[in-house]
């Protein structure tokens, strides 16, 4: 990093936490385009006393600490960017083939930001104008942008369908934001936008007369199966093998030379007495929610898994009683993986009272860590306070177990598409 943001990082605490968040980007089809990654050194910081421009150079830093591959799993990562940050080319010390340039609605434009925008577009980079709006004083930028975002929210139909039709071509794409609801996606599509963010692809539409397919049904009672404190061999294996796709996918997985056994394994029985306990516990949830979620966005099947394995390190920490909370976490998006109302998902299972509960939005005394971890996925840094006010957990470890859940899911799923 340049030498004034290395010298504002001297002066804090070696043990630096740093939160993180990204909001997924997706293109018409649901798949994942990108994410906006937002950062910040602690809640407090952010909650108090927010600065753009520090933001942003942390923005920065942390993208070269962690690696933007980590982050956005070899997509697009959209950096915000402030003038201080566009003015000095900080954003070029990360990949052009990763990083979109992201201007602030903040940003005052004159002659040098335009020619900031220039350089950088010149050099490869793509630019975003972040909130567009009408008679926005971003207007000269439009010539050089390769994005526009509109805040769908906060923007009359009438008003983006004429900016839609103004700005949108071949060189510029236009972005839809906080889209909420299928109905908005579906509207922002109908008026030619070409990207969208927000989490409406975690809201199913309810289907009442929709029932799961028999197949996922067996995928969830197996992962109830292996969430019992004591697994119990032979229903394991009866399990694993009433799905003869699972056996399939389970053999090859393990024969795989990410495990780098010398024999092949060549039964159910011989897999579960080679692995052990804990490895089976582990790759069984990954394959089974792996293979309930066929078809679904993998932003999706990625965001459940970081959930699940955030909530299970949380677990080494906070009192939960008896319930399991990797299933509290895996099944907070089992409703949209299966596209069907959660009430209709755990018709199929028997779970314990309080983890149906929060699972359906009910208060019970899994509700702060159901609330921590959806506040600390989306960057609502003042719902993280919020919620850790019932925890009393440190700022550096709810950190610290969200970076590692979010490797973690990165692991598995890699090891899981590459078996």
């Amino acid at each position: 990093m340049p030498a004034s943001s290395g010298q504002s990082s001297a002066a804090k605490p070696a043990q630096l936490v740093r939160y993180v968040a990204r909001q997924p980007i997706l293109t018409q089809d649901e798949k994942v385009f990108g994410y906006e990654l937002l950062f910040r050194d602690g809640v407090d910081e952010y909650f108090h006393n927010p600065d753009a421009d520090a933001a942003s150079r942390g923005t920065l830093d942390t993208s070269l600490l962690m690696g933007l591959d980590v982050l956005c799993d070899g997509r697009r990562a959209f950096i915000n960017c402030t003038r201080d940050i566009l003015l000095k080319d900080y954003i070029t010390l990360l990949p052009k083939e990763q990083a979109t340039v992201e201007v602030l609605e903040t940003v005052p434009v004159d002659d040098l930001v335009i020619a900031a925008c220039q350089r950088l577009k010149g050099a490869g980079f793509i630019i975003a104008l972040d909130d567009f709006g009408v008679n926005d004083p971003r207007e000269s930028l439009t010539k050089v942008a390769d994005i526009i975002k509109v805040d769908f929210r906060t923007t009359k139909p009438e008003e983006y369908t004429a900016m839609v039709k103004r700005y949108a071509s071949k060189q510029c794409k236009m972005l839809a934001e906080k889209v909420e609801t299928q109905e908005e996606f579906a509207s922002a599509k109908q008026a030619g936008f070409t990207y969208f963010q927000g989490y409406f692809f975690r809201r199913p539409e309810l289907m009442q007369a929709r029932e799961i397919p028999a197949s996922r049904v067996n995928y969830l009672r197996l992962l109830q199966v292996i969430s019992k404190p004591e697994l119990e061999p032979q229903e394991l294996e009866n399990a694993i093998k009433g799905e003869a796709a699972l056996c399939y996918r389970l053999l090859r997985y393990l024969n795989s030379a990410a495990f780098g056994f010398r024999n092949e394994i060549k039964s159910i029985r011989h897999a579960l007495a080679i692995l052990g306990e804990r490895e089976v516990r582990r790759w069984l949830r990954l394959v089974a929610t792996l293979s309930a979620s066929e078809g679904r966005p993998s932003d999706l099947v990625l965001s459940a898994l970081v959930r699940a394995r955030f909530c299970e390190l949380l677990g080494l920490t906070v009192k939960h009683g008896d319930s399991d909370l990797f299933l509290v976490g895996l099944f907070s998006l089992m409703d949209a993986i299966l596209e069907v109302p959660m009430g209709l998902v755990l018709e199929g299972i028997s779970l314990d009272a309080e983890t149906k509960a929060v699972l359906l939005g009910q208060q019970c005394s899994l509700t702060p860590i159901r609330d921590l971890m959806v506040a600390q996925e989306a960057g609502d840094w003042k719902g993280v306070i919020d919620a850790n006010t019932h925890l009393h957990l440190p700022e550096n470890l709810i950190a610290d177990n969200y970076w590692k859940a979010m490797q973690w899911a990165r692991e598995v799923t890699g090891g899981a598409t590459t078996g």
